[in-house]
């Protein structure tokens, strides 16, 4: 097995995840994605039926770099490549600059950004307008929980609609990816421990969620397929403001979600440092930090998902997802 050498670094790339060449929070807002000079969108993909390798989108829906034949030294994993840290990020920048081992787009299958995290931490009701929309006081504190990783998949991949449920509903949702090992982590320090951020598809059967099982959501939220991720996940240093966001659902082409991440009530810091308190977080810990208002179930009557139909969820500045409910 190859072995990863790791060189020293510039103090200016110990520990910080930040990286040269891209726009930091309150440089000029874009809408679209990849417009920040210098983006870093990591992505996981495989070609024929090669197993998952690592590499950079040159754009969103663009060519891509393979980082493992720029170096096989690399993990070929998302998370075993961020459990190296900083280094595994610098050899992916002098990959990005030296413009070699580029791969056209329509030899490459993308999968989900990371296929194995050890955990996927959910957050619910932390949208103002989808509080205000089911006519509901603000959360004082976080609600914390979490899908099973089994219902991880790409972010074109096909959403299997489960013959146990008759309510299958969409939840676009901002995430994050934990780059850094911490516990009691301060929201002074959170964005430390942050590398990046994509789009994610919260997919619930809310019968389950609901009426089910208790009224416990874990299975409502973790059907097979029921968390489609991607497509890269865009370095931190590359977001303009995680925060000023628009964020959006269509189904079928119909616009059925539209806010902006400024609803949140519960930023990124603050969710980083309320989980912490409770359990260590790891490189490779996806959060879901909520949707906004228009879901299916609190529309007048009740719509939801059936086979057939096309959902599409994006972030600006992160991408896009678009699955088939099958």
């Amino acid at each position: 097995m190859p072995v990863l050498v790791l060189r020293a670094l510039p103090a200016s790339l110990r520990l910080s995840w930040r990286l040269p060449s891209c726009t930091s929070w309150g440089g000029t807002e874009s809408r679209g994605v990849s417009h920040l000079a210098g983006a870093m969108r990591l992505v996981q993909f495989q070609t024929g039926s090669d197993g998952p390798r690592i590499g950079l989108e040159e754009k969103d829906g663009g060519n891509v770099i393979d980082l493992n034949a720029f170096d096989p030294s690399l993990p070929k994993r998302m998370r075993e490549f961020l459990e190296v840290g900083d280094a595994a990020l610098a050899v992916a920048r002098r990959a990005q600059e030296s413009g070699q081992h580029i791969l056209p787009r329509d030899q490459v299958t993308l999968l989900a950004p990371i296929t194995n995290p050890g955990k996927v931490i959910c957050v619910g009701l932390n949208y103002a307008d989808h509080c205000r929309e089911q006519n509901i006081n603000i959360p004082e504190e976080p609600i914390i929980f979490s899908k099973f990783t089994s219902s991880i998949i790409g972010p074109y991949d096909e959403i299997i609609h489960p013959a146990e449920s008759q309510e299958v509903d969409w939840e676009v949702e901002l995430a994050f990816v934990i780059g850094k090992k911490g516990k009691h982590i301060k929201e002074s320090a959170a964005m430390d421990h942050i590398v990046g951020f994509m789009v994610a598809h919260d997919v619930t059967a809310r019968d389950w969620q609901m009426k089910r099982n208790g009224k416990q959501w874990i299975l409502g939220k973790s059907f097979d397929t029921f968390c489609p991720l991607g497509p890269a996940i865009v370095t931190k240093d590359c977001v303009s403001d995680p925060h000023k966001l628009g964020i959006r659902c269509k189904v079928n082409g119909e616009l059925v979600q539209d806010s902006n991440t400024n609803q949140m009530i519960f930023k990124t810091q603050a969710l980083v440092a309320w989980v912490s308190r409770f359990i260590t977080l790891y490189p490779g810990d996806v959060f879901l930090t909520g949707t906004p208002p228009g879901t299916g179930v609190f529309r007048k009557p009740p719509v939801f998902l059936k086979r057939g139909d096309v959902v599409q969820c994006e972030i600006d500045q992160l991408g896009a997802l678009r699955n088939k409910v099958v």
